[in-house]
């Protein structure tokens, strides 16, 4: 694996619509900048791309929860994305972000039950992606399904692809809309 730059972004909210947000809430995104090692050609076996999710899955996912400044055990919500240069194509994300990826991403985080929701896109440098997330634990947590936009503003050139990972500690500010509460969750299927 080749990763050109390492780029770790936190956001933190203190007021929605006027009020505070007491504790705010907090969420990072750490995103590597990669070549691709297939850019230009088909190739069958994807093999490499599969390793490479497993190292970024530990490597990003302890970086976004240092970046937050807990504990493992203290996140609550994940989700990964991709975007491949122009070389590259929609596969390579898909090897990157779902054989591998998974466990190394829970295990930096302390565990994880629900399945860690995706976005894989194609583009061009600075091209955004909404990296989504939710409740690590029981996906069905209304309070968390949320998702983050990351943008590395040189990034991916043709032959590179960025995969970004992104942790909260806590779910959005000022949630209202009902439903499964992170309390309430059972935590056992991964699903509620």
């Amino acid at each position: 694996m080749e990763i050109r730059k390492i780029v770790t972004i936190v956001e933190e909210t203190r007021t929605e619509a006027g009020r505070p947000v007491h504790p705010p809430t907090r969420r990072a995104a750490a995103a590597a900048v990669i070549v691709n090692p297939f850019a230009g050609r088909y190739v069958e076996d994807l093999a490499e791309l599969m390793q490479t999710g497993e190292e970024l899955g530990a490597l990003l996912g302890r970086k976004a929860v240092e970046a937050l400044g807990i504990r493992p055990e203290q996140a609550e919500s994940y989700g990964k994305a991709a975007i491949v240069g122009s070389q590259g194509e929609l596969e390579h994300a898909a090897a990157l972000l779902h054989p591998k990826l998974g466990a190394p991403f829970r295990a930096a985080l302390g565990g994880g039950k629900s399945i860690i929701p995706s976005a894989k896109k194609m583009g061009t440098p600075g091209t955004e992606i909404d990296v989504p997330v939710h409740y690590k634990d029981a996906a069905f947590v209304r309070t968390h399904f949320d998702a983050m936009p990351v943008r590395v503003q040189d990034a991916p050139r043709g032959n590179e692809i960025v995969v970004a990972l992104v942790v909260t500690d806590s779910g959005r500010p000022l949630p209202r809309v009902g439903g499964l509460t992170v309390g309430e969750a059972e935590k056992k299927d991964g699903l509620r």
